[in-house]
């Protein structure tokens, strides 16, 4: 997968409005400043016309499916509609569904839990944790980070290739890096996929909010994503994709609104008919504001020309790229080089610094949120640090003190809502810190590098 600029002018698309543009943050060294939101990667803020969407329905709120009432039908048509506006965001197939979810996470567990008795899945130790891990009840194939695209399509085919060719077979694959923000070769892997006769799932999380998904271009047969990081808010996701193994499989949750008809027998038992349709995994009442959200975000990134906001966030991405050349200390995590095609995650560590040390000063000290730790993707950032698997370390700031190095890393991220400003203050501050050092002592409290009060740094 590639990322197209061309004939693609970024100065004709400006940021898009979001939530908390305008909030302002104290700074431990006096005053304030308007708070940069480096985080896009862990939850990217609300676009403003997402929330507006959301505050003109919410006085006609009503419980879907199940009312006569003109505010259940009027929210049960929103919610439907919402499912079709995803299905076309998503470049679905006529017979493919759309299932809504809580999360990236939620989704990928749902389709775990429908994949047929025996299924052999393949996944890449560079995975995020909720690509990583829901697999228990199958036979898992964990495969080594490869350094390019070609050496992933590679892998992936000679270990397909050493399956049992008659049992089923999933693989599942990020679109986009949590860690490096490198794009994948998706649509080669999931041809491999195919000639060895197994199903690919693709983890949009970090695609879908920076880059066009088309599940029909790719060849994939599921997708899944979440709300809060497509500019929505927290607590809706989706998981779109082939209907029968999820048709097949027992419901995900057992209640209302998965069931067409629950029966008593003779024995005191029940008899239940369960939905064929995205229901069947939708038990319970729905939360369809959040499901309304990502339709509305979906909508507002396709109307804004997604074409325009990748080539501007490809500028954005240019621009901390070389900002952070410029500092020797600094080292860019990356699995397939400098060349590679990249969304508006970057994670590196600074020489000399303690990677939550480093993020807490950016906080304090210049109103820039960032993350630090190892991204729920440990063994990606282990291999990328090349660390032993056995070394201490975990989400979040280590028992280290500041200064003394530390098993994790730093992430900064952007997307649709960055305004050129943050981008140069998180620049300026990289470079300050890294030639000036902190201005304030910091110490560890609760797992966190905090500011320690009163005590300003000698400088």
């Amino acid at each position: 997968m590639s990322v197209s600029t061309a004939a693609i002018d970024p100065s004709v698309c400006a940021p898009l409005p979001v939530l908390g543009q305008d909030v302002t943050v104290p700074l431990v060294t006096g005053g304030e400043v308007t708070y940069a939101a480096l985080d896009y990667a862990a939850s990217a803020p609300a676009l403003q016309r997402v929330w507006d969407d959301v505050a003109a329905y919410a006085p006609y709120y009503g419980s879907v499916h199940r009312g006569a009432g003109y505010l259940s039908q009027l929210s049960t048509d929103l919610f439907e509609n919402s499912r079709r506006t995803v299905a076309e965001f998503l470049g679905c197939r006529a017979d493919d569904q759309v299932v809504f979810t809580r999360s990236t996470t939620d989704s990928l567990n749902l389709l775990a839990a429908a994949i047929p008795a025996g299924c052999q899945v393949f996944v890449f130790e560079t995975e995020h944790h909720a690509s990583l891990l829901p697999w228990r009840d199958a036979q898992v194939t964990y495969l080594n980070a490869p350094r390019t695209p070609a050496q992933a399509v590679e892998t992936l085919e000679r270990a397909l290739a050493d399956r049992d060719p008659y049992g089923p077979a999933l693989v599942c694959v990020t679109g986009a890096s949590n860690v490096t923000g490198e794009l994948w070769p998706v649509k080669e892997l999931a041809a491999a996929a195919h000639a060895h006769g197994a199903r690919i799932v693709l983890d949009a999380a970090q695609l879908a909010p920076h880059h066009p998904v088309d599940i029909a271009e790719l060849d994939v047969d599921w997708v899944a994503f979440s709300g809060h990081k497509l500019y929505a808010p927290f607590g809706s996701g989706v998981l779109a994709g082939r209907s029968d193994w999820l048709l097949a499989a027992e419901p995900y949750l057992a209640g209302g609104g998965a069931s067409r008809k629950v029966a008593r027998r003779a024995d005191g038992g029940v008899d239940v008919d369960w939905h064929t349709t995205a229901a069947r995994h939708e038990a319970g009442s729905p939360n369809v504001i959040g499901v309304y959200s990502i339709a509305s975000a979906c909508k507002a990134l396709t109307e804004a020309g997604f074409d325009h906001l990748v080539a501007r966030e490809q500028e954005l991405v240019s621009r901390v790229r070389e900002g952070l050349a410029e500092v020797p200390e600094v080292q860019v995590l990356s699995l397939f080089g400098d060349d590679a095609p990249r969304v508006g995650v970057i994670s590196f560590v600074v020489r000399g610094w303690n990677s939550s040390h480093f993020a807490a000063a950016l906080s304090a000290e210049y109103g820039i949120g960032v993350r630090d730790g190892l991204f729920c993707a440990h063994p990606l950032v282990r291999t990328l640090l090349g660390s032993d698997p056995q070394d201490p370390g975990e989400c979040g700031a280590p028992d280290a003190e500041p200064g003394e190095r530390s098993l994790n890393a730093i992430r900064v991220s952007f997307g649709a809502g960055t305004p050129d400003e943050h981008i140069e203050r998180f620049l300026r501050a990289v470079s300050e810190l890294v030639s000036e050092g902190a201005q304030w002592k910091y110490r560890t409290e609760d797992g966190r590098c905090v500011p320690d009060r009163g005590t300003a740094a000698q400088v």
